[in-house]
This record gives structure tokens, C-alpha cells and sequence, in this order.
């Protein structure tokens, strides 16, 4: 019979010390526990990567990709996308001198520019830049952060994505915008800006370069005989006149910098330095040649003319003529010397000279008419 005092005694099968199997031990527990924690974790990190991976793929599909670049040695880390907009296979070498090479040198330089910015201040960046990927030519958008260990600069990282649709629209709103309907030339903001520009890289340097190139020569011309035209035959006689003086005046000039409609029947031409001033006499004779030609219209032949006043835009002369106004100025007044003469004809502002009559006093009668 066992008594109370037996049964006390006697240790449960948890408490026994044995060498054979028994229950789990508290190692065992903690073992356990242990590989349920890491199951749990390996679940996790799956389950993430599933979800960046989804996440890369959406981006991918957005033309967008994920980079870095460590700044000890250049190494650089793509997503998948990075590789599909540089047409780079994926899982290929990547070498940053190489991935340099693909962008367009103004591009590049402004890049570095920006980049060593950033990494001097530890602050961030953004640019579209132009890059020939793929074989074709892109534009990239380029988002950048710079990442700091103990204060110290140590990776750049960020994202680039396809904009060349992006930057074609607004290329294209932009050309209309700087664009005469009527005649396809450019219109008046078109060529201010286009003028401003080249009188601009006149004044810097005096010879071409880089961006826009240096003005040689501005000739403004102004049809003689439209008015009448409008009158008698009516506006879509005087449209289909404009179109082809612009037509005709286009291809006098096809080594033009710009061609473009400023006005109702005022027309300008830009041409690049370095220019030769007896050769602008003749291109004026060809220009006032080719708009006098009678334009074809229902059975008749409308005649319109032109005249035509040159500045020649040195880089003294810009200087000296107060810039693009002034050198607009001469022009303008040549045009109205020629005016004066009677139309069909050119004339040439010489020298610096100034705007309004004194500019027009300046010119000289050099074509026909």
C-alpha cells in the first residue's frame, strides 16, 4: 500500500535525471522557440521580398529604377530598371566611367557638377539629363541623396526615371508656342529669344562654341505692296502670300540660324558669324528677288516686294551699340532707308551707328530698285 509520505517521494517523469529520451528539457524549449523564430523571420524576409520585388516591377513599369553608388570606389548598384533604361543587360558589369560615357557632354558636366555639390554639403539633387541608351537617344530623370556615416559622406543613392515622352511634349508645346501658325517659320518670342541668345554669345566671345552660336548678321525685311493685295483680293489672298514669301524666303536662307515671321508682313533673319558683308548684299538681292516673283492666285499673278535693311552684329559693335536693341534698331532703320528709296531694294547699316535716323543715314543703297 503506498502511503503519503511514498507517493511525496517519488519524482515525476520532468524531475527525473535520466540519459534515455524524456521530455523536452528547458534547452530543448529554448531550441525550439528559437527555430520558430527563425521560420518566423525567413516567412518575413520572404514576404518582403516578395513585396520589393512587386514593388521594383511597379516601378520597372513607371519607367523608374533604384541606384546607388558607393563614393569609396565608384561601385555602383542597379535595380533592374536602371538596366533596362541604360540598355544595359541585367546582372551585367557595371563600371561608372563606362555608364558616364552614354551621357551627353553638357549633360555630364552638369551632373558632376551637381553631384560633387552634394556630396561637398551632404545634400541632394535632381536633373534631367540626356543620355544615348539602348541606341536611341533618352531622357532621364535623376533623383539623388547623399548618405553620411559618422559625418562622413558614403553613398549616393536615389532614382532614375524615363522622361523622354515628358520632355518631347513639352519640347513640342514649346515649339508652338515659338511658332507662326500661318507660315511655320518662328514667330516673335521665337526669335527674341533666339536673337538675345546669339547677340549674347557675340558678346562673350566673338567666335562659335558651345550653345548658341555668335550673330553674324540681322536682316530685317518688310513685303512692299501687301496692303493693296489684302484689299483688292482679300485676306486669303494675303495668307497665301505670306506662305510663300516665307517659303521662298526659307530656302534664300536655308544656312540661317532662324527664319521668322515678327510681324503681319514683317519678316527676320538671323544669320551666324562670321559673315561676309558684300555677300549680305547679295543675299538681300536674292531675298528681294525671290519675294517679288508674282504668287499665283485664282487666273492671276499677285505681285508683292520687299525691302530689306542689314546690321551686321559684330562683337564691337554689339558692345558698343548697346546689345540687341540697339542692333535692332540699326537694322530697323536700314529697312526704312530702304523703304524710303522706294522698296524692292537693300540697304546696309556700316558700323556701330545708332538707332533711329542717325542709323538710317548710315546706310548705303546696295541692291535693285
Amino acid at each position: 500500500m503506498t502511503t503519503a509520505r511514498s507517493l511525496a517521494l517519488v519524482k515525476s517523469p520532468r524531475d527525473r535525471s535520466v540519459r534515455g529520451r524524456a521530455d523536452p528539457s528547458a534547452a530543448d524549449e529554448a531550441v525550439a522557440e528559437a527555430a520558430v523564430a527563425c521560420a518566423l523571420q525567413r516567412a518575413i524576409i520572404h514576404q518582403q521580398a516578395g513585396l520589393l520585388a512587386r514593388q521594383e516591377r511597379v516601378l520597372a513599369d513607371a519607367g523608374i529604377g533604384l541606384w546607388s553608388c558607393r563614393l569609396r570606389d565608384g561601385a555602383l548598384d542597379w535595380s533592374g530598371g536602371v538596366h533596362d533604361l541604360f540598355g544595359v543587360p541585367r546582372g551585367a558589369a557595371l563600371h561608372r566611367p563606362r555608364i558616364l560615357d552614354l551621357y551627353e557632354p553638357a549633360s555630364r558636366r552638369l551632373l558632376e557638377t551637381l553631384r560633387h555639390r552634394a556630396i561637398a554639403r551632404g545634400g541632394a539633387f535632381a536633373l534631367d539629363a540626356e543620355v544615348l541608351a539602348g541606341g536611341r537617344r533618352r531622357w532621364i530623370r535623376i533623383r539623388a541623396a547623399v548618405e553620411s556615416e559618422d559625418g562622413r559622406p558614403t553613398r549616393l543613392f536615389g532614382t532614375k526615371q524615363d522622361v523622354t515622352e515628358e520632355i518631347g511634349r513639352l519640347a513640342e508645346l514649346s515649339r508652338r508656342a515659338e511658332c507662326d501658325p500661318l507660315t511655320g517659320l518662328a514667330n516673335r518670342r521665337g526669335f527674341d529669344a533666339q536673337f538675345a541668345a546669339q547677340c549674347a554669345a557675340q558678346f562673350r566671345t566673338g567666335t562659335a562654341g558651345s550653345g548658341p552660336e555668335p550673330l553674324g548678321a540681322l536682316l530685317l525685311i518688310d513685303l512692299d505692296g501687301f496692303k493693296p493685295v489684302n484689299d483688292i483680293h482679300g485676306h486669303a489672298a494675303g495668307d497665301l502670300c505670306l506662305r510663300r514669301a516665307a517659303a521662298r524666303l526659307a530656302a534664300v536662307c536655308r544656312d540661317a540660324t532662324l527664319v521668322a515671321r515678327i510681324g503681319g508682313d514683317e519678316f527676320a533673319v538671323l544669320l551666324r558669324a562670321p559673315v561676309d558683308p558684300s555677300g549680305l548684299v547679295e543675299r538681300g538681292r536674292r531675298i528681294v528677288a525671290a519675294l517679288s516673283r508674282p504668287v499665283p492666285y485664282r487666273g492671276h499673278g499677285l505681285r508683292i516686294g520687299a525691302s530689306v535693311g542689314i546690321a551686321v552684329g559684330t562683337a564691337a559693335g554689339t558692345a558698343a551699340g548697346g546689345g540687341p536693341a540697339r542692333l535692332f534698331g540699326r537694322a530697323d532703320a536700314a529697312l526704312y532707308a530702304a523703304k524710303d528709296a522706294g522698296g524692292n531694294t537693300v540697304r546696309i547699316a556700316r558700323g556701330g551707328g545708332r538707332s533711329g535716323a542717325g542709323a538710317a543715314q548710315t546706310a548705303v543703297a546696295r541692291g535693285p530698285g
